[in-house]
């Protein structure tokens, strides 16, 4: 479906029944034009990486943002030049009289399309399939929540009775840190009682959820020397020792041989997760694994996922099999990423990867690892107004209780967050559910969850300042 059909106009505003059920109503009637406004979105393939995408294209989302969200009632809103280069878009709505202030956070850069063979649709063309989904880069992570705020704000018009502040993120995906070192410069523009960090989602379509750990990872690169150079393998072959061989069995030590569990000397490798949990069935549907391949660990998925330090290999530098001749590597390198549960410093995880990645290096080997970063794992306070105001919403919306999970990805900004107002709630939430596939091919969301979590935000919004 052409995903311009049948929209109203950009100035045409939805009939306001009051109460409640007229919210769900204004919402309703506004999904068409949330349809609009991510297609446009979408469109845009604002990759914060200038070796894919011209930086043309994130300034270029950003004043979309900018334009919508000023058209939706916020005041002042401009784009800051951060640090790093990119751009976020702040804005802001003053407080009634003694009434709280609530942060709105998203981000509008996305990742890159990687495979578009792979896509069965255009990546960046929105496309509603005959599953009811809508595919695009985006659409989930993080666009889909750009649209779930403008919606919200929509359907509320001027009936919010707390203050707002509003900022939207340019560099997300590539994780250069130009937002948190922003903050860090300037706390005062993003001061509020609760943050509502939208990058995230529900456990599954229809359960209101909301994230409270977030992993933290170690990332380095491991680079092993045999030789001087490359050497013909027939005449050298056997006692020269192969670097590559080298890696892949220092590579190898980092899971367990039996159940593919990661070990790594000096790590807590046994932590367990008291939250929703994951079914293992849905785990390997959402996850694609192949019939009859095992699932790596032990415990629960939900341990292994959130309670868990995770290993993986991200890359290989190394001959490649269509062009590579008779020589024995004379050197290879890996990119490992370790991801770490709340409780585990990731600076002691660097080192103790460090550690073990040089200790099992074969034959005398020589090794050099660099530090590529490391973030910090996060947990949420939930005892304090903003969860019980989203506790509420959640269950007028989805008609269930409030489920908690964790995150296996890292939002470092999380931490800043959390140094800078100590005293703030800090609550992850969003359209995003393990069918939307982000970060991979066909990436989607479903609609309806932009339509029920922009209803959430409203009803947190309205009675968030009741509950302080």
């Amino acid at each position: 479906m052409d995903p311009q059909s049948a929209l109203s106009p950009r100035s045409d505003r939805p009939a306001r029944p009051t109460g409640s059920d007229g919210l769900a109503a204004r919402i309703s009637a506004l999904m068409p034009r949330a349809q609009q406004d991510l297609a446009e979105l979408v469109a845009i393939p604002s990759v914060a990486d200038p070796r894919q995408y011209p930086p043309e294209e994130c300034r270029r989302a950003a004043q979309w943002v900018a334009d919508a969200f000023a058209e939706a009632g916020l005041e002042d809103v401009r784009l800051a030049e951060t640090p790093d280069g990119s751009h976020a878009v702040i804005g802001h709505r003053p407080p009634p009289p003694g009434a709280p202030t609530v942060l709105l956070y998203c981000h509008y850069d996305v990742q890159p399309p990687l495979d578009e063979a792979a896509w069965t649709t255009p990546p960046f063309t929105l496309t509603e399939r005959p599953d009811g989904r809508w595919y695009g880069r985006g659409t989930a992570d993080c666009k889909g929540n750009v649209v779930m705020h403008l919606t919200a704000l929509r359907a509320l018009g001027d009936d919010i009775p707390v203050g707002l502040k509003f900022v939207a993120e340019g560099s997300e995906e590539q994780g250069t840190g130009g937002l948190e070192q922003y903050v860090v410069q300037h706390p005062e523009e993003f001061r509020a009682d609760a943050l509502l960090v939208c990058d995230t989602g529900n456990a599954e379509v229809g359960t209101g959820t909301a994230t409270i750990t977030l992993r933290g990872l170690a990332n380095l690169v491991v680079t092993v020397d045999t030789l001087r150079g490359e050497i013909h393998s027939g005449m050298f072959g056997g006692p020269a020792p192969d670097a590559l061989a080298a890696l892949v069995q220092m590579l190898s030590t980092l899971r367990d041989p039996a159940t593919g569990a990661t070990r790594i000397d000096g790590l807590d490798c046994e932590g367990t997760w008291d939250g929703v949990g994951y079914e293992e069935a849905t785990f390997r549907a959402d996850a694609g694994v192949l019939d009859g391949v095992r699932l790596t660990g032990t415990g629960t998925v939900a341990d292994r996922l959130w309670a868990r330090p995770a290993v993986t290999v991200l890359g290989i530098d190394c001959p490649p099999v269509v062009g590579s001749a008779a020589a024995v590597p004379a050197t290879a390198r890996a990119r490992v990423s370790l991801r770490v549960p709340p409780g585990t410093d990731p600076e002691a995880a660097r080192e103790a990867l460090t550690k073990h990645l040089t200790d099992a290096a074969p034959w005398g080997a020589r090794v050099t690892v660099e530090t590529e970063g490391t973030g910090s794992p996060f947990r949420a306070a939930t005892d304090g107004p903003a969860y019980a105001a989203l506790g509420s919403a959640m269950r007028e919306v989805y008609g269930k209780e409030l489920a908690f999970l964790g995150q296996g990805g890292s939002i470092p900004l999380c931490n800043v967050f959390a140094a800078t107002y100590p005293e703030a709630e800090i609550v992850l939430m969003g359209v995003e559910e393990p069918r939307c596939l982000i970060h991979a091919p066909n990436e989607s969301v479903d609609p309806t969850e932009i339509q029920h979590m922009a209803h959430v935000e409203a009803l947190f919004l309205q009675t968030f300042a009741k509950r302080r």
